[in-house]
């Protein structure tokens, strides 16, 4: 089956800063072989991209390295509310770090949240990691300025039944949820392997996001690759790789009839480009073999990260080929594209059309 290219609008590349982690070759090529042909990358590098001299550093590194099609988020800091519009239709668009994370852009108050909801263009997205109370409030503030916003990586019943809430009152919000937070409990993994942001739920709150997934905008990975020495240490950082198993996963849920084809284009490719305003890639598609049938394992993964949450799953259904702007890229898990042949996104007009 012909699926069109996949963007995932939420991943962690790793540099600047911990190149050791991931790369910009080595992340997307861990796109491609996972079926993505386009990636947003997060903003908390070393340093966090949070004005133009960083964008531009950023974008330097990835029209040289990567394979895939590519655009950088800017972060949200305590004092470049204002100095960041320059720039701002360079971007992905504005990261809010609003609860714990990795890295050092969480934003401790109000008034600093208050500062970028009111500056930041509304025809440009705006994603926040916000969870629980913060959630909420993050949703009020939005509704008192009258803008857009996205929510990244659901976790629980109770953000989702909020979100639902918002979203009948007509509220311009739109979400994400990630693989792992759809697939796995809190009682699925141990130690530092299952250190992640947000924390993973119960069964309850799994069960709640398959309830309502309606609600659900789009599936994004949060592809956030720590090596296997970090994980089993004593002071485990937070974040999963998962490039290169959400396909194979929702894919599985397809088969086991727990979503539609239709599910998965949507939440995976239409959507996404509707909420972020990325035209259409021409010459591109992805040919997914649906009959095939694997276990998923870290060994041969593209990803430097070495481990995967998903190790021993059984999938039934995988990627077969990739084909970018008219090339093969990837065919049979072997990555074809070089470093470089991956271009940055250009909006239309440079807007944002669509994020409500």
């Amino acid at each position: 089956m012909r699926f069109p290219g996949l963007i995932d609008p939420h991943v962690h590349l790793r540099e600047p800063g911990a190149s050791y982690k991931e790369d910009w070759s080595s992340g997307t090529a861990a796109a491609l072989a996972g079926g993505f042909t386009q990636v947003l990358a997060m903003p908390n590098t070393q340093p966090p991209v949070v004005d133009g001299t960083t964008l531009s550093q950023v974008y330097d590194l990835a029209e040289r390295k990567a394979r895939c099609d590519f655009m950088q988020y800017l972060g949200a800091g305590k004092d470049n509310a204002d100095s960041i519009l320059a720039c701002a239709d360079q971007s992905a668009g504005l990261k809010l770090y609003l609860d714990q994370t990795y890295g050092p852009l969480q934003l401790g108050s109000m008034s600093e949240w208050m500062a970028h909801f009111k500056s930041w263009p509304k025809n440009l997205p705006m994603v926040a990691h916000a969870e629980g109370k913060t959630l909420a409030a993050a949703i009020l503030i939005a509704a008192l300025v009258d803008r857009p916003l996205h929510l990244a990586h659901l976790a629980t019943r109770e953000e989702v039944l909020i979100v639902r809430k918002a979203k009948e009152r007509g509220l311009k919000v739109t979400c994400e949820v990630t693989p792992h937070h759809l697939f796995l409990t809190d009682a699925d993994l141990s130690g530092g392997w299952g250190e992640v942001r947000p924390r993973l739920g119960s069964q309850a709150d799994v069960d709640a996001l398959w309830d309502n997934l309606d609600v659900i905008d789009c599936f994004a990975t949060d592809h956030a690759p720590h090596t296997r020495t970090e994980k089993g240490s004593d002071n485990p950082p937070p974040g999963f790789p998962g490039l290169e198993t959400a396909l194979s996963l929702f894919l599985t849920a397809v088969h086991q009839g727990r979503l539609s084809m239709k599910d998965v284009i949507e939440r995976m490719s239409s959507n996404v480009r509707r909420i972020f305003n990325i035209p259409e890639q021409t010459g591109t598609w992805v040919d997914v073999d649906l009959d095939m049938q694997s276990t998923l394992t870290a060994e041969g993964m593209y990803s430097k990260a070495g481990w995967t949450p998903f190790e021993g799953y059984r999938v039934h259904g995988g990627v077969h080929k990739v084909v970018l702007r008219g090339d093969v890229v990837m065919e049979d898990g072997e990555v074809l594209a070089p470093p470089g042949f991956g271009q940055r996104i250009n909006r239309k007009n440079g807007s944002s059309e669509g994020n409500q």
